[in-house]
């Protein structure tokens, strides 16, 4: 392409040459014939001269250009050889890898098949010496069941059996050492935490009723409130939702309803109806409103008051309304606004003797309850409820998982949550603190008792202490003293599984053996 290039660069400067040549010859040739004179030769003789110069430096201009491109080119053919020649070593270099790791490769292939084929025949000698060796055994098991005069079946029965009672015995006392070594060592310090938590926190019980009484300064009061054909004492029923029981007690009337907002709001109204001694349908509706009003501002107060004592600050409003609701409402006969204070603040110390945060911990204990006092009634477990409250009102998250589980319902992810069950336990379970139905008490004696009688060996079962310690007779020829150990660890244990009980039930087992005989 180059060359091509230089010698159509050639060609061309010639051809300028020659037609600057042929025009001087002809203007020569022209002013000849016409007689010019002989400046206009010499003017024709500059004319060929200066296109002889040109000629010439189109020439050399001609090659120095061609040299120029014939250096250039040679220059890159240079560095084409160059490249070929590196990809050829590079190629070189491949190839001989290529051809060592393949030389390497067969190597590797036939060893391998040397161990394929040792392998092989050392399965085969294994084969044989297995085969051997089951020989061999089932002659020993068969002279064994020759000497012993029981099947190998049998003689593994027996085994079994005899290292059960024994992996038994040994379990039971595994077991006994265990709880006698965690007795030891963490009794003296839970006993102190408990007992403080307990000693710091005084809190009275209060009794919740599903009636109140209403008392009167004369019966002619009633006369008043049941109105002309009872017109009033409908309309006081339909505004506050509670039945008005009137009967031939003194100067009293009666108040039944299991909403105890509902009776809040029932007597106070009639306090004001009968103060002000106006009493018809229309003023009955009046009062109750302007009560129910009352209430509700009176439910904000207790729920601010209560987070203020406590500490508690940043509740939402809806769960502060929440709090003072449960001034209204029982647990077991114990209220619940009493019964929460009293959970809080026994989480509190806890955490605090434990090393944990104890504002968190309060926080949980004063909720923990909130799933009771909802204004709708979901078909859901009060704990589980509580806790969806919580996550609503944007409570922390180990606040709202100590909320879900202080009974179980979910599974406890933070060190506040057993806590907090163990504090609703102390708080329900101090005596006095729940009433208990006396026949549900019965009751609850009397399955500790027949789940007891249910063990083989058991003579007599009572039932002491409310129900705190179950005492268990057994005969002294059926139950050895490693069964008795056995039988009270049971009984502990299916209790423990099958029964609802406050605190804890201590299991005594008495095995004794009497010796009797008469001097004549």
């Amino acid at each position: 392409m180059y060359i091509d290039f230089i010698i159509n660069a050639v060609w061309l400067d010639s051809v300028i040459a020659l037609v600057a040549f042929l025009a001087g010859g002809g203007l020569a040739l022209y002013f000849s014939q016409k007689g010019l004179s002989r400046r206009a030769r010499n003017l024709v003789k500059e004319a060929e001269q200066e296109a002889e110069m040109i000629k010439k430096d189109k020439i050399l201009q001609a090659k120095e250009k061609f040299l120029q491109l014939k250096a250039e080119h040679e220059k890159f053919i240079n560095e084409k050889n160059q490249r070929i020649a590196q990809l050829e070593n590079r190629l070189k270099q491949r190839e001989q890898s290529l051809n060592l790791r393949f030389e390497e490769n067969q190597r590797q292939k036939k060893e391998l098949d040397v161990l394929k084929e040792n392998l092989t025949a050392q399965k085969e000698l294994i084969d044989k010496k297995n085969e051997e060796l089951e020989r061999l055994h089932h002659q020993q098991v068969e002279k064994l069941e020759a000497i012993s005069g029981l099947s190998a079946e049998e003689a593994k029965a027996q085994l079994i059996d005899s290292l059960k009672e024994e992996a038994k015995s040994q379990a039971m006392m595994y077991i006994n050492e265990i709880m006698d070594e965690a007795k030891m060592t963490a009794a003296r310090e839970a006993k102190k935490i408990v007992v403080e938590t307990i000693q710091r926190v005084a809190s009275e019980t209060a009794i919740e009723n599903s009636v109140t009484v209403f008392p009167l300064e004369s019966d002619e009061i009633k006369g008043r409130i049941i109105g002309r054909e009872g017109r009033n004492i409908r309309a006081l029923e339909a505004s506050t939702g509670v039945e008005i029981i009137v009967d031939d007690t003194p100067d009293a009337i009666i108040l039944s309803a299991f909403d105890p907002v509902r009776r809040e709001i029932a007597r106070l109204a009639l306090h004001q109806l009968v103060t002000d001694g106006r009493i018809h349908p229309a003023r009955i509706e009046e009062i109750v409103q302007k009560t129910q009003k009352q209430i509700e501002e009176e439910i904000i107060e207790i729920g601010k008051r209560t987070a203020i004592d406590l500490g508690v600050h940043g509740l939402h409003p809806e769960l502060i309304r929440l709090v003072g609701k449960m001034k209204y409402r029982s647990s077991y006969g114990q209220n619940l606004l009493q019964h929460s204070r009293e959970v809080a603040n026994l989480c509190a110390i806890m955490a605090s003797e434990l090393g944990l945060n104890p504002k968190i911990a309060k926080r949980a204990g004063l909720l923990h309850d909130i799933g009771k006092v909802p204004d709708d009634e979901p078909e859901l477990p009060h704990a589980i409820l509580g806790m969806k409250l919580a996550e609503k009102y944007k409570e922390k998250p180990e606040i709202c998982n100590a909320i879900g589980s202080h009974h179980d319902e979910v599974e406890m992810t933070t060190l506040i949550a057993p806590i907090v069950q163990v504090c609703d336990a102390i708080s329900g379970a101090r005596p006095g603190a729940r009433r208990e139905i006396v026949e549900s008490y019965i009751k609850r004696l009397k399955d500790l008792e027949s789940l007891a009688l249910s063990y083989p060996g058991v003579q007599k079962t009572y039932a002491i202490q409310a129900g705190r310690e179950l005492r268990v007779i057994v005969g002294a020829d059926k139950v050895s003293d490693k069964e008795a150990e056995s039988l009270s660890f049971d009984i502990a244990r299916k209790i423990q599984n099958e029964m609802t009980y406050p605190g804890q039930v201590k299991i005594t087992v008495i095995r004794e053996t009497r010796a009797v005989s008469y001097a004549k």
